[in-house]
């Protein structure tokens, strides 16, 4: 399938998970459109495909003639969300969605989405699987992150060693971790301070006894994180380039399109999957 025409899914079921975290599956006959270009990354993600009211569009839709054929106002607006897991056997794909009222445009439609709604998803993409040659990995996140970090967790094999940081508004916003892995969690909890204004990430890792061995990091959220957390695992603690997956996942006050601006100024790559918009 082209890749300017994205696969065109239905929700099946919705599940609260935390009060600001709620997971879509979706399915039906699009499945198969997505899992012909599926990929082995633990951070997947899609670009959802909302679509203007008041216009009408072909199916199967294509992003391309869309632009082309129809104006400016018709346009969809994308916007980037990382794949919590895939059922090829059910022919189901997860997407757990960060809720905060009635900003944006995805937040929104996840809180009002209902079995039988239609989405579009173009991709996946990814950049990130663990690497089981090393001694242990690291994760360091937010709830943006929180579902690559499941993911990654989830595919570590028995006996891998893991730690991972973890920044949620408090114990009620905490979510299962499944893994076969020996993992070390510390939950860090802003206790009702706004997401993206804390620096307890970088002070709890700053903190923490580093282990011995090559270290593999993935250290994905609010953009704070590549001027605190990045420097320390890269600089202080030596972690080498190669091993070391770590990048923006959204920026406080800021939509995937103000983030794209924000992005193209940057040294080092920034993936938007946000949480905020």
């Amino acid at each position: 399938m082209s890749k300017t025409r994205p696969a065109r899914m239905t929700v099946l079921r919705t599940e609260i998970l935390t009060p600001s975290i709620r997971r879509i599956v979706f399915g039906g006959s699009g499945f198969d459109d997505f899992n012909g270009r599926d990929n082995a990354f633990t951070d997947k993600y899609v670009k959802l495909v909302f679509l203007a009211d008041g216009f009408t569009y072909s199916e199967p839709l294509d992003l391309a003639e869309v632009r082309e054929t129809m104006p400016p106002e018709a346009w969809p607006v994308l916007r980037t969300y990382t794949v919590r897991w895939v059922d090829p056997v059910a022919r189901e794909l997860a997407i757990d969605f960060v809720v905060h009222g009635g900003e944006g445009f995805a937040g929104p439609w996840a809180e009002r989405a209902e079995p039988g709604d239609v989405m579009h998803l173009r991709g996946p993409s990814g950049a990130y699987a663990p690497d089981p040659s090393v001694d242990w990995h690291l994760f360091v996140g937010d709830e943006a992150g929180l579902a690559a970090i499941s993911s990654a967790l989830a595919a570590l094999q028995p006996g891998a060693s893991a730690v991972a940081f973890v920044e949620v508004d408090d114990a009620a916003h905490q979510v299962d971790l499944p893994t076969a892995a020996d993992l070390e969690i510390h939950w860090l909890h802003r206790g009702g301070a706004a997401a993206g204004t804390t620096t307890l990430l970088d002070e709890a890792l700053r903190a923490w006894e580093w282990r011995d061995g090559r270290c593999q990091a993935f250290v994905h959220g609010e953009s704070a994180l590549l001027k605190s957390v990045r420097p320390y695992v890269l600089n202080e603690r030596g972690v080498a380039r190669e091993d070391v997956s770590v990048s923006a996942y959204w920026r406080r006050g800021a939509t995937e399109e103000d983030f794209k601006v924000w992005k193209s100024q940057q040294s080092e790559p920034a993936v938007m999957r946000p949480g905020t918009s």
